[in-house]
């Protein structure tokens, strides 16, 4: 039975290790034996890049890791350690598959279902932000309280001499 494995590749060459492996794998005649090889990657958003416009590219979601898809007998196992560039299944000699519940989440990542940010916001409370959109356009602020699940800012507005708290979304301000 087939199972998904993680191997550990250089970082950088995932690329050329997925069409290494697929290449020898036709090559050896091995192919009932293997599934798909895949490199994990997602697509991301440039949100707080300094753009008018929201960039989008495709990104590596576990960068220096390939998935095989895979049989694990002694000939496959073989096969993938000595082709060049790899490093290492995950689990070391006696590899483990990956559970149902771990390829699901992966998937659902490639797929764009489960978004996963490492990336801090360039505000914090306390900090002043420009309001680039909306009635407050042009106001600058400062930010009282950040609410991440629903992507809102509660900003202090100086409005007439007085200051009052204004409800702006992620995209309607700049740092």
């Amino acid at each position: 039975m087939k199972r998904w494995y993680v191997v550990q590749v250089y970082t950088g060459f995932e690329e050329v290790v997925k069409l290494d492996l697929e290449k020898r794998i036709t090559a050896e005649v091995t192919k009932d034996l293997f599934g798909e090889v895949l490199i994990p990657s997602g697509e991301t958003t440039g949100f707080w890049a300094e753009m008018e416009e929201s960039e989008t590219k495709r990104e590596k979601i576990f960068p220096g890791y390939v998935l095989v898809q895979m049989e694990m007998v002694p000939g496959a196992y073989n096969l993938v350690m000595s082709t060049p560039r790899v490093y290492k299944f995950l689990g070391g000699e006696q590899p483990m598959p990956l559970s149902d519940k771990e390829v699901e989440r992966i998937f659902s990542q490639i797929e764009g279902k489960i978004v996963l940010s490492d990336k801090q916001l360039p505000f914090g409370v306390g900090s002043e932000v420009n309001i680039a959109s909306g009635p407050f356009a042009g106001f600058v602020g400062i930010v009282e309280k950040i609410d991440e699940e629903h992507k809102k800012l509660t900003v202090m507005v100086s409005i007439f001499g007085r200051l009052t708290p204004v409800e702006l979304g992620f995209d309607q301000v700049k740092k």
